[in-house]
Order: structure tokens, then sequence, then C-alpha cells
């Protein structure tokens, strides 16, 4: 076997052994049925090498055998769906670079401010490159609510978690503060109840990426992730996200600038912000810290008084709030 052989000459070479050729239900479900009936195999090899050990002498040339008819069956597959299997592996390769790029240590990977997405507007037009914001729970009306402050100026209105239950969700402004930071993307952080920095010097780019709808996109990632969070303890101890979430993050990006955020930076993103999250929880109350440079989020205990008395803004309070 030639040792330049790819996976496209493999598929070629191994149509023409197929003994059920055809695309009826019978020449589909053949090469299907023994793909499960192979990877079975696959799992008895492995099942006696973990009952019997070294002992277990053929298990190396057993399993390159088991691997091998697997790889027929998935090529015999491909042919019968008009699929490459070359392009197919090249396709998955170019998604696990992008799920799992290689890191180097000294900043690979990190989004440059250079390449944020308002870095050629104003000043008063972009998201800070540095913020401290403080998270503290004030009574309301007999009803503790959750107060955001910057600098000594009232962010928003004050949030309850709008749950039957508390679950904290009041604090989920933590996951837009990490994504302006760590993405250089959030609609709701732009939003006139927040920092209130849109970009107004290119009106028609303002409308689509710091308007309403890209604002209710970051607000229902932001519930989805939570929803999925809950099973399984808001990511303590966790190093990944479900790939499925992920996934589901770049459908719901697709109109939008941060289309070109990968897997991997959103979960970074995600896990980070949910670090902060956590800590907030714990201390009932805390200061975010950002810094876009450092492309670090972290938590700070709040100081013994409030930087400043907030005045509580009117309008309707809601764990989410869309720009105007």
């Amino acid at each position: 076997m030639s040792p330049t052989l790819s996976f496209r000459d493999y598929q070629r070479e191994a149509a023409t052994t197929d003994l059920a050729v055809g695309q009826d239900l019978k020449a589909i479900m053949v090469p299907l049925l023994g793909l499960a009936g192979e990877a079975g195999s696959l799992l008895s090899e492995y099942k006696k090498f973990l009952r019997e050990g070294e002992r277990y002498k053929p298990f190396t040339d057993q399993v390159s055998e088991e691997i091998g008819d697997i790889l027929w069956y998935l090529a015999n597959i491909a042919q019968k769906a008009g699929l490459d299997l070359q392009e197919i592996a090249e396709e998955n390769l170019g998604k696990l670079r992008q799920r799992w790029p290689q890191e180097d240590g000294q900043g690979a990977g990190l989004f440059p401010l250079h390449s944020r997405y308002d870095a050629a507007y104003p000043d008063g037009e972009r998201l800070p490159t540095t913020i401290r914001v403080e998270f503290r729970d004030v009574l309301v009306n007999g009803v503790t609510k959750l107060q955001m402050t910057c600098d000594g100026r009232v962010l928003g209105d004050p949030l309850t978690d709008n749950s039957h239950v508390e679950d904290g969700y009041r604090y989920h402004d933590v996951f837009h503060l990490t994504n302006a930071t760590l993405l250089g993307w959030s609609p709701v952080v732009r939003s006139k109840s927040l920092l209130y920095v849109k970009r107004k010097s290119n009106l028609p780019l303002e409308e689509v990426e710091d308007g309403a709808r890209a604002a209710v996109t970051e607000e229902a990632i932001s519930a989805l992730v939570f929803a999925h969070a809950m099973d399984y303890s808001f990511f303590e101890s966790t190093t990944s996200v479900d790939y499925e979430v992920l996934r589901s993050i770049a459908l719901m990006t697709r109109p939008f600038e941060v289309r070109d955020r990968s897997p991997r930076e959103w979960e970074r993103a995600i896990l980070q912000g949910y670090a902060v999250w956590r800590q907030m929880i714990a201390g009932r109350g805390g200061v975010f810290v950002g810094d876009a440079v450092a492309q670090s989020v972290s938590y700070e205990p709040l100081p013994t008084a409030p930087s400043s008395t907030p005045l509580v803004p009117s309008g309707e309070e809601g764990p989410g709030r869309l720009p105007v």
C-alpha cells in the first residue's frame, strides 16, 4: 500500500469491494449495521485487555484490525451519501483547530486590542479596555435587589432573579461584562441603560450591531448557557463547555460581527465569567474587574461601604434590558 494513500484514494478503492451496492434501504443499512457491529468488536477487545492485561498478546493487532473495519464502513457510508471522506477529514480537523487552538503560552489565541470591533471608533463609542463594576444588594421597598455602579455612576435598574427560586441570575451582567472584556462584544453593555457606548458615528452599523436584536441575542445566549450551567454545578471544577451549546451560540451570533469568535474563545469567556459569578454569589456581591489588555476578568470583595450612594433609576426592573 502506498505511504501517500489519501482518504479519497481509500474510499475509491474500498468501494470496489462493496457487495451491497445501490441506494436502496438494504444497501444503506448494511454498512450502518456493520459500523455498529465493529464498534462493539472494538469494545470487546478493550474488555479482554482490561480483564487479562498484558497477558492478552493479540490486543494491538486486533484493535488495528477493528479500526480498519470501522474505516471501511465509514468510507462506504460516505460513498453512498455522495460525500468525500477526504473533505470530511479536512473539515473535521478545521473544526478541531477552532475548538482547541494551539496556544504557545505567550498570548496566542488572545483577542488583540487592534482587532476589537470598535478599535477605529472614537473613545466615547468604544467598550472600555479596563473596567471595575460594583455589584451590591440593596433594599428597595422591602425587597432585596441587585444594583450595579461604575465609577460612582448607577448602571441600569435594580434587578431581581425574576425566578420562583433564588438562583443568582440577578448577577448575570457579569457575563455581559465578560463578553465585553474578552470578546470585545456586548450590545447589552453598549446599551443606554449601561455604558451607552453605541457607535452613533456609523448609524447603519449601530442599528444592527448595537441594536435591540443583537441585545436580545446576547440575553438569549446568557439564559441558554445559564440553563445548561445549572446542570453542571455552574461549571465549578469544569474545563470545558458542551460543544452543542457552543454550536448553538455560533448559530445565534451568525448575523453579527462576533461570528468570527471561535468556539474556544466563547468557551473561555463562559468559564471565566462563571468563575467570577460564583464568587459574586458566595460574597453576596463584589467588584467585577475586567482587563481587555491582559484578557482577564476577576473578582474582588466589596468595599465596606458603597463607593457612592446609588440612586434607584426609574424603569421596569428585570434581569435583562434592551437598548433604546
